[in-house]
């Protein structure tokens, strides 16, 4: 699975951006903002089959998306320049996004409109719908005075959701017509009796009947809910937004509990693995070089032997209507990403699988092995830049293994911000800054060395003390805890010598 988005963090909101003091709670809450306000605008899906041996092969799928807009309150699309200009370098089809996006809904917005179609009160709500279906009652109401049972009419011009909508409308309104989609963007009126109208509603054959219209409005929702039922491993890379759009856009609103979040994922998809912690794993194990995005993980592990004793890794083919990606790279399209999410995967547990045991690894390991070899990343969704490492959706979040925090004392340097004390240590190596005191701060980085750099040159600096911080010696909290024990075991003893005085 891989998603394209229209922005990521929103700089709209303040303290939006991600930070290496954020708890997952704390990341979670920043992230629920930025999905609320982004929308998809791609989804790619590779299906990766066993077909023989040790052979795998996908079925590589992108589908352009776009919120819907029957019967509901119309959606707010936000658009981040960054991200639209991004996916435009890598040649996104905005046309195809915007004019023929596959609609979707969650549970929520279903609901609402399965009430109106219920209740057959339907409502528009687009101002443009509202323009069309405006000039096709007009068409209708001045010509069905003069016509006679069983004359028609054609309606011209409609497209996406008019053609379904003109329907629904006109069925209401009229209780003499009858209305069919004729194909190219038609719709054919007839005049008919109420009697005749009556049947027509009963009939297997009406192209508006409730289950068709919700099975058209909910779009691609349907094809989320049959991933959810088929509890496949579910596969991406640095997939937290991923997870979080997918619950919010298919599923329900996210909920503000960081917790439920974890566990509704965890009923949904069950197995989920993350390329970007699997990588991790091989770089510390397999020697593997250091690599900055999936494309390069994927050409370094099809390029090079890393194992050079054992079976060759799986053979990996595409399906002969996905054959694009293995003449050209396409790198940021979502089915191509979603083919190299699979690939990498497969590829990183062989690998894995071959230096786990000192047995010889058969020719040809079935994928419940390699799932057992990855055990220990199953569920662990790579956490950028905080408090953990990965994020669990089956269990407790382990804390992460940061290099030690530093605090700053500032002295002669009256009224520094948070943002002068990051800029001053920008040069050097990149910190996150919390302000402690009024004259304190801590600094937080994830690379040893920029500890070390800036422990060396701040050593004689005249306004800026750097040391390691002490949470016994340094925390405000533990600093009042000690200054009220004080206080009371000073009172305890001058009570104690007072009551000793009084009873000589």
């Amino acid at each position: 699975l891989d998603m394209e988005f229209t922005g990521l963090h929103s700089t709209s909101l303040q303290n939006n951006e991600p930070s290496l003091f954020d708890s997952p709670a704390e990341r979670y809450v920043k992230a629920r903002q930025s999905v609320q306000r982004f929308t998809l605008v791609q989804l790619g899906l590779a299906i990766f089959s066993k077909e023989n041996s040790n052979k795998y092969v996908v079925h590589s799928y992108n589908f352009f998306l776009f919120p819907s807009t029957l019967g509901i309150r119309d959606v707010e699309v936000t658009l981040s320049a960054s991200s639209i200009q991004f996916l435009s370098h890598y040649g996104f089809d905005y046309n195809k996004f915007l004019k023929d996006g596959i609609p979707y809904m969650n549970e929520i917005q279903e609901k609402i409109v399965r009430q109106r179609l219920l209740a057959g009160t339907w409502e528009v709500c687009s101002n443009a719908d509202k323009d069309v279906l405006k000039k096709a009652i007009n068409e209708v109401t001045s010509w069905i005075g003069a016509a006679k049972e069983e004359d028609t009419m054609i309606l011209q011009d409609l497209n996406g959701y008019h053609v379904l909508e003109v329907q629904l409308v006109l069925r209401q309104a009229l209780e003499n017509v009858w209305t069919e989609p004729l194909g190219d963007n038609k719709v054919v009126v007839k005049k008919v009796s109420p009697e005749c109208r009556q049947l027509l509603e009963n009939s297997s054959y009406d192209h508006c009947q409730k289950k068709l219209i919700l099975l058209s409005a909910r779009g691609f929702t349907n094809l989320f809910q049959i991933l959810v039922k088929a509890k496949k491993p579910l596969v991406g890379h640095n997939m937290l937004m991923d997870l979080m759009h997918l619950h919010d856009k298919f599923y329900k609103p996210l909920p503000e509990s960081y917790e439920e979040f974890k566990r509704n994922i965890h009923n949904l998809f069950p197995v989920i693995i993350d390329t970007k912690t699997v990588i991790k794993s091989v770089q510390k194990k397999c020697l593997f070089p250091r690599v900055s995005s999936l494309l390069e993980a994927y050409a370094v592990l099809c390029s090079s032997n890393l194992n050079p004793k054992g079976p060759p890794c799986p053979v990996i083919a595409l399906a002969s209507g996905c054959s694009r990606y293995a003449e050209k790279k396409s790198p940021h399209e979502a089915g191509y990403d979603a083919f190299l999410c699979g690939s990498v995967l497969l590829m990183s547990a062989h690998l894995l699988l071959c230096r786990s045991t000192d047995d010889a690894v058969e020719a040809d390991p079935s994928f419940s092995q390699y799932l057992t070899v990855l055990a220990e990343h199953v569920n662990k969704v790579n956490f950028i830049r905080g408090g953990v490492s990965s994020i669990n959706f089956s269990g407790e979040d382990a804390p992460s293994r940061h290099p030690p925090a530093l605090i700053v004392h500032v002295r002669g340097w009256p009224g520094l911000t948070e943002r002068q004390i990051y800029q001053e240590f920008k040069s050097r190596c990149r910190f996150d800054v919390r302000r402690l005191s009024e004259n304190q701060f801590i600094l937080l980085a994830n690379q040893y060395k920029h500890v070390r750099r800036v422990l060396r040159d701040y050593r004689h600096h005249p306004h800026l003390q750097v040391s390691v911080y002490r949470h016994w010696r340094h925390s405000p909290s533990v600093n009042c805890l000690l200054q009220i024990s004080g206080i009371v075991a000073l009172w305890s003893l001058v009570a104690f010598a007072l009551g000793g005085n009084s009873s000589c």
